[in-house]
């Protein structure tokens, strides 16, 4: 797919800086794993949908055609795989059907892409392998692209480590049929070894393989495990999933020309590293193929809401040392050129009343030591720091304060009304203003907002200091709402998920959080919903989540 063509048309480490309902009874058939005698072929990972269109959607599965048919083994024989779509899950209106062949040379993965549907329309499939049957996924189509949709809503999640935790946020989000799709914003799973991240005594389940992931065969296995999990194959089983990347997909703190926590010493050249887990990606996801090897791309829900998906990761400059002035340095980007173009020109073409931009890393500033602009910049130019303050994280966008100012100020200068960034990475959940210039917030005008989701699993601040709940987060939040008060809400605490609410009149996030992650049956409650109302460019408090 080409980026450039809308998809609906076809220096510590961050993680010691700061990165730090059950599933009802009638989907229950849906995310089953079939249990079938161990010399014929299986469907032992589920089935997955992805990056809806008006008239049709991406499928997926993998097939075990023997038991040595492991992921990443290269092993078992081509096979041929069947595939029909249905009006109803007992597949007596059968509205579409085809095969494709699940070769060793894609790990046995498979993808239909599927056109030809409705409209707006839920839909059912699976696969087949002889008389050997799929578990039976359901999907959703989109609204045609010119048409008054009255709204969407959709699951946000982010930063799933296996060992940290059970993905209890998918299962929950799988109970919500009423979702149109689950945006995935990155770090879907993570590459480290065994016992680094958590530490071996808090690890809740071992990876596999229990070595760091560098090869293509490591990166199968790895996103082989996570397709195991239960609650992962009921998300993928009853929603279409839309998903971008972020850094743990190939290794911590990835850039264009490598990663803080890659040694080509030891670990081979980056470019082979970055291929392989790209590879992996795209055979393992419900996501289109890109020749590009990228994940950017739009998906449109009619005059409603267009969705641009970034990829943050393939064209961006080596992350800044912690308090360097290099961060405002114009040759540095996270973005790179064409798809800060790309990205730019898409959201003022957009007739679209909203203009949701996923975005794996945090756009918001979050910055110490800012002073009133006139005062802080030439202090900055000479001393050699950051102009905008002291950036807590450079991986994020503070880190490329030039692209940032460039898209701002597009926005701004261009009228562009109700953008909402949404967002994961940071294992907290945030409701921001996007401020045009932080440091004389609120005088300067915020252009636009940003809903950033907890992760589901992976360590957040009381994680990473071994301590219970709020006794140092409270402290911590009042000083980065002080000194950044375009935030509006904080939560350093939890682990859960997002459900986005899209309507003409407003976008409303409602932020759910997890009784405890290493529970495999922990229940969900609701914690906070913000919402951006039409026009305002602004996030204020809702009193309840939207039914």
């Amino acid at each position: 797919m080409n980026p450039e063509t809308p998809a609906n048309s076809l220096t510590p480490r961050r993680r010691t800086v700061v990165k730090v309902a059950a599933a009802t009874a009638a989907l229950a058939p849906l995310a089953a794993v079939p249990a079938h005698a161990a010399a014929g072929p299986a469907f032992h990972h589920g089935v997955a949908s992805g990056d809806p269109l008006p008239d049709g959607v991406l499928l997926w599965t993998r097939v075990t055609p023997t038991p040595d048919a492991v992921p990443g083994s290269a092993k078992g024989p081509d096979t041929e795989v069947r595939w029909e779509v249905s009006e109803d899950k007992g597949f007596t209106r059968v509205v579409g059907r085809g095969s494709t062949m699940a070769r060793a040379a894609s790990d046995h993965t498979v993808k239909a892409d599927v056109r030809g549907l409705r409209q707006a329309t839920t839909y059912y499939f699976r696969f087949s392998v002889g008389d050997v049957h799929s578990p039976v996924g359901r999907t959703r189509t989109t609204p045609a692209h010119d048409a008054a949709a009255p709204g969407v809503r959709f699951g946000v999640v982010s930063c799933a480590n296996w060992e940290a935790g059970y993905f209890s946020a998918y299962r929950h989000l799988a109970a919500r049929t009423e979702l149109d799709a689950v945006l995935h914003i990155g770090d879907y799973i993570y590459e480290y070894k065994s016992g680094e991240y958590p530490s071996a005594e808090n690890v809740v389940r071992p990876h596999e393989p229990k070595h760091e992931i560098i090869t293509l065969a490591d990166y199968r296995t790895r996103h082989g495990v996570h397709k195991t999990d239960q609650d992962a194959q009921a998300m993928h089983a009853t929603h279409p999933v839309i998903a971008i990347w972020d850094d743990h997909e190939f290794a911590d703190n990835a850039w264009s020309g490598g990663a803080e926590n890659h040694s080509a010493d030891t670990e081979g050249g980056w470019d082979h590293r970055m291929a392989a887990a790209k590879q992996a990606y795209f055979e393992w996801m419900p996501v289109r193929p890109s020749t590009e090897g990228t994940v950017y791309r739009r998906v449109r829900y009619g005059k409603l809401a267009d969705l641009h998906l970034l990829d943050l990761r393939s064209f961006r400059s080596e992350q800044a040392g912690f308090g360097s002035g290099e961060v405002d340095d114009p040759d540095r980007t996270i973005t790179g050129r064409a798809q800060l173009d790309w990205l730019k020109s898409g959201l003022a073409a957009s007739d679209a009343a909203w203009k949701l931009v996923g975005t794996s890393v945090m756009i918001s500033p979050v910055a110490f030591g800012s002073l009133p602009a006139h005062l802080l910049e030439p202090i900055a130019e000479l001393l050699g720091l950051p102009k905008e303050g002291l950036a807590i994280n450079a991986d994020q966008w503070d880190g490329y304060t030039d692209d940032r100012k460039e898209l701002l100020s597009h926005l701004r200068d261009n009228n562009i009304r109700n953008t909402v960034f949404l967002t994961g990475d940071i294992h907290m959940a945030w409701a921001n203003d996007v401020p045009a210039k932080a440091a004389t917030y609120p005088l300067s005008q915020s252009v636009a907002t940003e809903f950033v989701v907890t992760s589901v699993t992976s360590d957040n601040v009381d994680d990473l200091l071994h301590v219970a709940p709020h006794t140092i987060s409270l402290v911590a939040v009042g000083a980065i709402k002080a000194a950044n008060r375009h935030v509006k809400w904080l939560d350093m605490d939890s682990h859960g998920y997002g459900v986005l609410d899209v309507t003409a009149e407003r976008s409303q996030m409602d932020y759910y959080t997890l009784s405890d992650r290493e529970d495999p049956k922990a229940t969900s409650s609701w914690a906070r919903s913000y919402r951006t109302l039409s026009g305002t460019q602004k996030v204020e408090r809702a009193d309840a989540p939207v039914r």
